[in-house]
């Protein structure tokens, strides 16, 4: 890839690998970099610690998405799904182990995957994309064995409610559709863009993030930032954020959101913003907090990287 290239690179998708030590990023070039935080964080690293320690190309079009199993890095390009072994990648061996393509009506038809997320209670994986729907995989056999239909424009984002056997998702058509995953239907659609509190019409309706924690949710994008409760399915606190937020995450008593601007907000539940961590891009992508590891307890966000 030549220099001016890199220079208008957007990093789309992140994901830690389980055991909290390595961070792996995917870009709009098809490309996966893996970098070791241990070497990245030292109170001696170098700028040659801070860079990738493998990168290579996973796919043809962008990574919209990576996520990591007990075992495995999922990444998902253009209609297809790949697994990586985090095993064989911090060795630097980058042969996939399986690739995966969902039942698509016409075997002429390449829609973008934007969001994986894990089904544990039936060990599936739920992904949503460019054709409108939802399709759910058995992770143990591979196979994709249903698909979820409503949405009437592509999907951004997912959530699974493991209690209530519920997938949430979030669309470019304005809805955020609760799906019982044991018999695939939609038994509630939230038009978010019609809540007078919410809507933006200067944004648009699209739904681009969306996160649960037992009887909430969060969601935004053209709609400002909101806190939902899901049993009385009504909106109790409105974010004051300027721009679209592409992604939220509960964090303790906390909300923390990126997206157009040059910060991370921090905000309360209740709707107040607690505090905004600036930063040098102009937008922010994704964000993703580290969990896995005690060492390596860290919150890193994704940006669009272009020539000042």
């Amino acid at each position: 890839m030549s220099p001016v290239e890199h220079l208008h690179m957007s990093v789309f998708s992140q994901s830690f690998s389980p055991c909290g030590r390595f961070l792996a990023a995917g870009n709009n070039y098809g490309e996966i970099a893996v970098f070791s935080l241990s070497s990245a964080l030292s109170p001696d690293a170098t700028d040659l610690s801070q860079k990738p320690i493998l990168t290579f190309t996973a796919h043809e079009g962008p990574v919209f998405s990576l996520l990591s199993t007990d075992s495995h890095l999922l990444s998902a390009g253009n209609g297809e799904i790949s697994a990586w072994s985090w095993a064989e990648l911090i060795k630097r061996n980058t042969k996939a182990a399986w690739t995966k393509r969902p039942n698509y009506k016409s075997s002429l038809e390449i829609p973008e995957i934007n969001a994986m997320t894990i089904n544990p209670t039936e060990n599936s994986l739920v992904i949503g994309g460019g054709d409108n729907n939802i399709h759910i995989m058995d992770l143990e056999s591979g196979v994709f064995k249903s698909v979820l239909q409503g949405h009437t424009d592509y999907i951004h984002c997912l959530s699974v409610r493991e209690r209530e056997g519920e997938i949430l998702s979030g669309s470019e058509d304005g809805a955020v559709r609760i799906w019982d995953y044991r018999t695939g239907q939609s038994v509630h659609c939230i038009e978010v863009y019609k809540y007078e509190e919410c809507a933006r019409p200067q944004y648009g309706k699209w739904i681009s993030c969306l996160t649960t924690d037992s009887d909430w949710m969060l969601c935004g994008g053209g709609p400002s930032l909101s806190l939902w409760h899901l049993r009385s399915m009504s909106p109790t606190s409105i974010f004051p954020l300027s721009g679209c937020q592409r992604q939220a995450n509960f964090y303790q008593d906390m909300i923390l959101s990126v997206g157009e601007g040059q910060c991370v907000s921090h905000c309360l539940l209740g709707g107040e913003v607690k505090a905004q961590i600036p930063c040098t891009p102009h937008s922010l992508n994704t964000l993703a907090l580290n969990l896995n590891s005690t060492e390596h307890r860290v919150m890193v966000q994704t940006r669009e990287l272009r020539k000042a």
